[in-house]
C-alpha cells in the first residue's frame, strides 16, 4: 500500500502544470454541476475541493486532498503529526506547537517554492485512519485548572489552563525549561521574581517564562481565563 501511494502521489506531483489545470477544471465543473443539481458531494470532498479551488485556482494541492484524511478537531481535542507526515491546515483557530525546524517542504496550496523531488522522497506513505492521530489530555493532580497535552516525543508539550473568573489569583508553576504563555481569553497582570514591574496581559498577549521561574497572575477582570503554555518537559 505504501509503495502504491508513493507512486501515485509522485506521479501527481510530477505532472505538467497545464495537465493539472485542465483536469482540475474538469473536476471542478463536474462537482459544481452536482452541487447545482442538489446532489450530496460529501463522499468526494466536493465542497472542500470547490473552496480550495476558489482560494488557489489551478493549484496541484487541490488534488492532494484525495491522498489525505479530512479531520475536524473539536474544542479540547489534539492531534500529533510526526516528521514527514503531509498535512494542511484549512480553517478555524487552533494552537499549534512544533519542534525547532528549518526544513519545511511544501506540496501545494501555496505561492512559495515546491521542491517536488525532495517532497516525494521524504514523505511518510504509511496509511492510517485519522483517529489514530488524536490523543487525549491528562488532567493535573496538583492543579485542578490545568490539563497537559503530551505527545509521544520529548521535544515539546502544551498545557491548557482554564481558570474560572471567581479565582482572583492563579500561580503558573515553575518548570525546568523555558516556556511561552499565550493568553486566549481573560485579562490579568503578571508578576515574576525577575520582572521589575507587573506585566499586563490580555487576549493575544504572550509572555516568556524562564526556566525554574514561576508566574503569579492576578485577574483584573472577573472573567474566565483560557491560557496555553508551550514547554519542554525535561
Amino acid at each position: 500500500m505504501a509503495s502504491a501511494l508513493k507512486s501515485s502521489f509522485s506521479h501527481l506531483m510530477e505532472s505538467k502544470k497545464q495537465l493539472v489545470v485542465e483536469q482540475l477544471n474538469l473536476l471542478v465543473k463536474r462537482i459544481s454541476q452536482q452541487v447545482a443539481a442538489g446532489n450530496n458531494v460529501e463522499d468526494i470532498c466536493g465542497e472542500l475541493l470547490l473552496q480550495l479551488h476558489q482560494q488557489y485556482p489551478g493549484d496541484i494541492g487541490c488534488f492532494a486532498i484525495y491522498f489525505l484524511n479530512l479531520l475536524t478537531l473539536k474544542p479540547g481535542e489534539a492531534m500529533f503529526l510526526e516528521a514527514n507526515v503531509p498535512h494542511a491546515y484549512l480553517k478555524g483557530d487552533c494552537v499549534e506547537c512544533m519542534a525547532c525546524s528549518d526544513n519545511t517542504v511544501r506540496a501545494g496550496l501555496t505561492s512559495k517554492f515546491i521542491d517536488v523531488p525532495t517532497l516525494c522522497e521524504m514523505l511518510s506513505y504509511t496509511p492510517s485512519p485519522s483517529k489514530d492521530r488524536l490523543f487525549p489530555p491528562k488532567w493535573s493532580q496538583e492543579d485542578p485548572y490545568l490539563s497537559l497535552y503530551a505527545p509521544p516525543v520529548p521535544d515539546f508539550a502544551v498545557m491548557k489552563m482554564e481558570v474560572p473568573g471567581s479565582v482572583t489569583e492563579y500561580k503558573v508553576s515553575a518548570l525546568d525549561s523555558a516556556s511561552i504563555l499565550l493568553m486566549v481569553q481573560g485579562t490579568v497582570t503578571a508578576s515574576t521574581p525577575t520582572a521589575q514591574a507587573v506585566i499586563p496581559l490580555q487576549r493575544g498577549g504572550v509572555l516568556f517564562i524562564g526556566a525554574n521561574e514561576s508566574v503569579s497572575l492576578k485577574l483584573t477582570v472577573p472573567e474566565d481565563l483560557l491560557i496555553f503554555r508551550a514547554c519542554c518537559l525535561l
